[in-house]
């Protein structure tokens, strides 16, 4: 599947700041399944943007806005091809052995081991005897089944946390959105001895899918190591094993690892931001995708009219 990915960040600002330093991951990754045809990033005001690949082979481009602004937009495109992946394989019982001897091997202890926002706590433990957690007749059996039962055990609200929240935050109020959802399955999956990663992305929403989560949003999800399979996609949010429709921007220990936008400006502001996101399929590279819906158009001229205004 070929997907077109527009992704429009806005940092808006109660006062006018003297500088902006930003750095983003929004590049999709080019590596597995996955292969990214092109991708391009431009900011208003206009500024040079660099860009490094992190520890985790991850994109990321930063860039340093000087000059008074009380507004700065990100806009990002990118051409992704998504496989399906082969179909999932039944282990055995002896896979238990093989995943203990992986994680003994030291390769994976990051991510093995608590982190900011998957550390355990009295909640998490209270949820995991209310679901009885235990290793079940193999890794992936056990995987799937937690992977329903937290889909089924929370609400997704958008709304109800906030982007730093704590696990503590979902767990107790049986709401959240899809990263809360995802740190509660590693915390939990990590437990079990089962390493485990983050994952933000997109996700290609059709009508007939019924998913939970905003089709104008990022995403997010985790991926499991399973013996002889590698690393398998679970999305708690919606109840599914990754496939095609999951576009996997960057991995990390937990969100922590990879916002898709962090930074630092210098004045007396707050500031506020706003993100809209449009994934669309396209017949071939050098197609062009549908015309956005009319409430889209509308939306991004907005922002592109205002970003001009403050210039």
């Amino acid at each position: 599947m070929l997907y077109h990915i527009r992704h429009l960040t806005r940092f808006r600002y109660s006062a006018p700041v003297s500088e902006s330093v930003v750095e983003v991951r929004m590049q999709p990754r080019s590596d597995g399944l996955q292969r990214l045809h092109s991708f391009q990033m431009t900011t208003i005001p206009r500024t040079t943007i660099f860009s490094y690949r992190d520890i985790l082979g991850n994109m990321v481009h930063h860039f340093d806005v000087p000059g008074r602004h009380k507004l700065l937009t990100v806009t990002s495109e990118a051409l992704v091809e998504v496989s399906e992946p082969p179909p999932i394989t039944a282990l055995d019982g002896e896979s238990w052995r093989a995943l203990d001897a992986l994680a003994a091997s030291g390769e994976y202890w990051d991510l093995l081991q608590p982190g900011r926002f998957t550390h355990p706590s009295d909640l998490l433990r209270a949820f995991a005897a209310e679901i009885a957690l235990q290793r079940g007749s193999d890794p992936l059996t056990t995987l799937c089944w937690l992977n329903t039962r937290i889909y089924d055990a929370f609400e997704y609200a958008p709304g109800s946390t906030h982007v730093h929240s704590p696990i503590d935050d979902a767990l107790r109020i049986r709401r959240g959105v899809c990263q809360d959802f995802a740190h509660i399955m590693i915390a939990l999956t990590r437990t079990l001895g089962i390493p485990c990663r983050y994952v933000s992305g997109y996700l290609f929403h059709r009508a007939e899918d019924h998913d939970r989560s905003e089709a104008d949003a990022t995403h997010a999800w985790v991926e499991a190591l399973l013996p002889g399979m590698g690393w398998v996609g679970f999305d708690p949010t919606n109840n599914l094993i990754a496939g095609a429709r999951h576009i996997r921007v960057a991995i990390g220990r937990d969100y922590a690892d990879v916002p898709p936008s962090r930074g630092v400006y210098k004045g007396q502001a707050t500031s506020e931001l706003d993100v809209a996101v449009r994934v669309a399929l396209v017949a071939t590279p050098s197609a062009a995708a549908d015309e956005p819906p009319p409430e889209w158009q509308a939306m991004e001229r907005a922002f592109m009219e205002e970003a001009h205004m403050q210039q």
